[in-house]
């Protein structure tokens, strides 16, 4: 793959903690991207930010929602900024940029300068999701990979790809291979938020839910090695 969008949790920062970030798997994460950076690939991220906003859900009941989304989309920029440090100590050269305007840590989120990144060999973090309210980060990955034209979407997640019921609960559960994104919509899997399931669909972008845990996945994915769960259009 010439160009992927990498999509995170950001639960999958917290580690072992109950909020905030886990030095420990920011820094696995940084290996990960560093070694799949390596293969030529061209590396856009996004990456959510429930590790931070839930752990102050509990001041925000009853708050207007579009207050309590701009406060994600924060919590968003949070992650960025470290994982962009992370990875710049790992000697790899990141752009952080956001959909809503803070000049003095990111730049403004333009498409073509994005792209002109990514083709000079830069990370490229997007932050602050769509900078709209109502629309997850999820949302946001999808819309940006479609931008920037990405071969394909690499959701990494704490499962090792998509199952016809939850592994966690199901020990039979099925782990499929290989889906097509209309048959994902017939079973009912959740994979994603359906916004973001049907930007997908309708520019037939290709996804892959994998293990973001698991040693050398993304560098494996990369490789065009059978890791995950790829959802296509075909």
């Amino acid at each position: 793959m010439k160009r992927i969008l990498l999509k995170l949790s950001g639960e999958s920062l917290l580690g072992k903690q109950g909020y905030g970030i886990d030095g420990e798997v920011l820094t696995r994460y940084a290996e990960e991207i560093h070694d799949a950076v390596q293969t030529g690939t061209q590396i856009a991220i996004v990456i959510g930010g429930g590790n931070i906003f839930r752990g102050v859900k509990g001041a925000t009941q009853g708050m207007d929602r579009v207050q309590g989304d701009y406060m994600g989309m924060m919590a968003t920029m949070i992650n960025s900024m470290a994982l962009q440090d992370a990875l710049e100590r790992k000697n790899i050269q990141t752009r952080l940029m956001s959909a809503i305007r803070m000049e003095q840590i990111a730049e403004p989120y333009i498409r073509r300068r994005a792209i002109r990144h990514l083709e000079k060999g830069r990370v490229v973090l997007f932050g602050a999701g769509t900078g709209n309210p109502y629309f997850t980060t999820d949302t946001a990955a999808s819309l940006r990979a479609i931008e920037i034209e990405a071969d394909a979407i690499l959701k990494g997640t704490r499962v090792d790809g998509i199952y016809n019921a939850d592994p966690e609960k199901n020990p039979d559960a099925k782990k499929f291979d290989d889906i097509n994104g209309d048959e994902v919509l017939n079973m009912r899997l959740t994979v994603m938020d359906l916004t973001a399931f049907t930007l997908c669909r309708d520019n037939k972008t290709p996804f892959l839910i994998f293990n973001m845990n698991i040693r050398n996945n993304l560098a494996r994915i990369i490789r065009g090695e059978n890791v995950g769960t790829r959802v296509h259009w075909d």
